[in-house]
């Protein structure tokens, strides 16, 4: 006769290490008011007519592949700021000021949210002020817009009244609960292809996007409009044996757009992301790649319609660093060096000039 097994059962649990976070009260910290809200609401106007197809300027969403300096970000915008206003005829920058990064395998730096001092521990109440506080001040200090990936959706009533642009990652875009709260953004949201290179999964979170959509959402029953702003952002694949395949070449634009005219999608509007596995992280590959499509917008009618924004990952230095020891050069993925993006936005804008 077979006694009884006794058998223990693992619960996982959870941790509180820091007081539950008071949203009202954290978004008391780097709040906009008077002029300065005035002027981001104006740039949010003229960003949101971009997508729309009302103003004919291209759109960069450019800057550092993360924000982990707040002093290096505030001097790269500083520059940026400046030669916005060389080319603000042709040419609309929102800033990348991205500060949660993705972790494949969950090592390695996770962004300025995580990690509020790169060569700290984590603390994530401060991390969280030290984000608010670095959009408030390129915003403030510069006049620049920002850009910032909604990683973890649950944050983003933490930045939301600061943030213009938000992307949406390539290991996100199929989940349901970033679709669903990209639903309820009121501001252009870049969702970009999956590392399958897979557009039909793209497409169908741009799909659910703009949508109204019905879920829990911060412990609450929600419903959303649908945001219309919600658009492709091209940023390549890789196989199942680990090549690259990029997916900015003339084919590809062709089929993006289809899938937007089948599918009758708003204000269709498609982003190149130049870096990642369109160049194969070759961060200097991103100048070739944005004069190949120039040359497409310049030959095709339907792509200049169709594409209309670059995103680009740039910083001070160029490259990259294991360790943030160099000021302003990229702590993850290489980007293009400031000499390299001031030579490369001229150029963009030279031939929009034409």
């Amino acid at each position: 006769m077979c006694g009884l097994v006794k058998r223990s059962i693992n619960i996982m649990t959870f941790r509180e290490i820091s007081p539950k976070i008071n949203i009202k009260e954290m978004k008391e910290l780097g709040k906009l008011s008077g002029e300065a809200l005035k002027h981001k609401e104006r740039r949010d106007k003229e960003l949101n007519a971009i997508i729309k197809g009302e103003d004919d300027r291209l759109l960069l969403v450019i800057g550092p592949c993360s924000s982990d300096n707040e002093e290096a970000v505030l001097e790269y915008a500083r520059r940026l700021a400046k030669l916005q206003e060389e080319v603000k005829d042709k040419i609309f920058i929102v800033m990348r000021v991205y500060t949660a990064k993705p972790r494949t395998n969950g090592d390695g730096y996770k962004g300025l949210i995580h990690q509020p001092d790169s060569k700290g521990s984590p603390s994530l109440i401060n991390g969280i002020k030290a984000v608010r506080e670095l959009h408030y001040k390129v915003i403030t200090e510069t006049g620049l817009t920002t850009a910032d990936e909604m990683l973890y959706p649950e944050n983003l009533p933490l930045i939301d009244d600061l943030v213009s642009y938000h992307a949406i990652g390539a290991r996100s875009v199929e989940n349901q609960q970033h679709r669903f709260v990209a639903s309820g953004i009121d501001a252009p949201t870049g969702m970009k292809n999956p590392t399958s290179g897979n557009l039909n999964v793209m497409f169908n979170g741009i799909y659910a996007a703009q949508h109204a959509q019905n879920f829990l959402f911060n412990y609450a029953e929600v419903e959303t409009e649908g945001n219309p702003l919600a658009h492709a952002v091209l940023r390549g694949g890789v196989n199942e044996y680990g090549k690259n395949i990029p997916n900015y070449y003339t084919e590809n634009l062709l089929d993006a757009i289809k899938f937007y005219e089948k599918m009758h999608l708003e204000n269709p509007f498609i982003m190149i992301d130049t870096n990642h596995n369109n160049s194969g992280k070759q961060y200097l590959e991103q100048i070739r790649i944005v004069r190949q499509i120039l040359i497409n917008r310049e030959w095709n009618k339907q792509i200049k319609k169709y594409v209309r924004g670059f995103m680009i990952e740039s910083y001070i230095e160029e490259g990259r660093q294991e360790e943030p020891i160099e000021f302003g050069k990229s702590i993850t993925d290489p980007c293009l060096g400031w000499e390299s993006t001031k030579e490369l936005i001229y150029e963009i804008h030279k031939t929009e000039e034409k």
